[in-house]
């Protein structure tokens, strides 16, 4: 049985928003090579949590316990999308029918490859109210998306509606890559935010493990 890990995980580097760097050791001055990091809490790809957008007051260190970060993702190819489009119940298929209680659900959209393109946050693919609501009743534990969010991140009022619908029941992580690079139809997911006190959301690392002769259905 082969066992295949995907990361989906962007690398932080000068092209993702909120992330930068400065030296802070050097190996032939200090003896050893280190940088002062610079994160926004919402960089690259990231998990919420509920006080986020003030749904409640927990916090990034209170998810737990630890295998609360692991759990079986569908994935929906809505690769190809419009620009500022919105992603529909309909738009799930089949998913929609196989999807259980406690499941998760990865949009791939391919948007990662806009990174460097204003369209990155601009044009941003849109989770509809429809689907958020549908996401809370079918009680999907996590939504991953490839955008740098769940809504536009240029209109206020959805994007703290969308965030509010979803977070006090639904996992939210944004930023996600390589959902191109997965062959099946769902995948174990494994998605670890640093824990950091207080935190209304961090930078995660997210893998995805797909077992190629394990018969998925």
């Amino acid at each position: 049985m082969m066992t295949r890990y995907i990361d989906l995980t962007l690398p932080f580097d000068t092209n993702v928003p909120g992330y930068n760097w400065e030296t802070a050791r050097r190996l032939d001055v200090d003896g050893w090579n280190a940088r002062t990091l610079h994160l926004y809490s919402h960089a690259g790809t990231h998990m919420d949590a509920p006080m986020h957008f003030g749904v409640g007051e927990q916090t990034i260190d209170q998810f737990e316990p630890a295998d609360f970060f692991i759990d079986r993702a569908w994935i929906v190819n809505k690769a190809g999308c419009e620009a500022s489009g919105l992603l529909m119940v309909a738009d799930l298929g089949e998913v929609a029918k196989r999807l259980q209680p406690g499941d998760g659900l990865l949009i791939r959209t391919d948007w990662s490859r806009k990174l460097e393109l204003v369209e990155y946050r601009s044009g941003v693919p849109r989770i509809s109210d429809e689907l958020a609501h549908w996401c809370v009743v079918k009680r999907v534990k996590l939504l991953g998306v490839e955008g740098p969010s769940v809504a536009s991140v240029n209109d206020l009022d959805e994007v703290t509606r969308i965030h509010q619908i979803l977070l006090g029941n639904v996992i939210i992580v944004e930023g996600l890559c390589h959902l191109d690079q997965i062959r099946q139809p769902f995948v174990k997911l494994v998605a670890l935010p640093l824990l950091i006190t207080d935190g209304d959301g961090a930078p995660c690392r997210v893998i995805a493990i797909e077992d190629e002769q394990k018969d998925l259905y």
